[in-house]
């Protein structure tokens, strides 16, 4: 498996140690062609953290134009989203396969349009406490590429179009769970 690019593509803010790390993903497409990481401080507790993951069972975080129809998304914390059972649906196209509180959720691209454009993946997002108030949330996105027709330049689109947009949900993510709690 090829780690990207070998640019900011294929690691933006992942440090190589996170990158060695074993991920629950791994298990769910063990076959992948590539891998990307994603990572970001955040000074929060995992608890908090962990509690907007949940969140994206309702939006994307990320350009709501783009991903949400329009729609902002919810920059309260909505109760009952860290109610978690595997199955759920993730940001409308995944599924939850796996979490651990307070530590990772794992999904697993699931709805069949969306695979044939951008292929088979799968990918965690995983809090790395620092403290008892700072964390590091790192992601890992695994992916298989359609092979043929008109979707199989995906392998060139993907990775650039996944960096913009999960940059984006990071830093969301980040600002929201940095917030002071109301």
């Amino acid at each position: 498996m090829k780690a990207g690019c070998g640019t900011i593509v294929s690691n933006w803010g992942a440090t190589p140690v996170e990158q060695s790390l074993s991920f629950p993903c791994d298990s769910y497409l063990p076959a992948a062609e590539h891998a990307y990481f994603r990572a970001v401080d955040v000074r929060a507790p995992a608890a908090v953290l962990f509690r907007w993951l949940c969140q994206l069972r309702a939006a994307p975080y990320s350009y709501d134009w783009i991903d949400n129809f329009g729609h902002r998304s919810p920059r309260r914390l909505i109760p009952g989203l860290e109610q978690l059972a595997q199955g759920q649906r993730v940001m409308t196209i995944f599924k939850l396969v796996e979490f651990e509180l307070d530590r990772h959720l794992t999904l697993k691209l699931t709805e069949p349009r969306a695979m044939a454009i951008f292929g088979e993946v799968a990918g965690s997002y995983v809090i790395l406490p620092h403290t008892e108030r700072s964390c590091r949330l790192v992601v890992k996105l695994l992916v298989c590429y359609p092979r043929w027709g008109l979707w199989s330049g995906m392998r060139w689109i993907l990775p650039w179009g996944d960096l913009l947009m999960m940059r984006k949900q990071l830093l969301t993510l980040k600002r929201l769970a940095e917030r002071p709690i109301c």
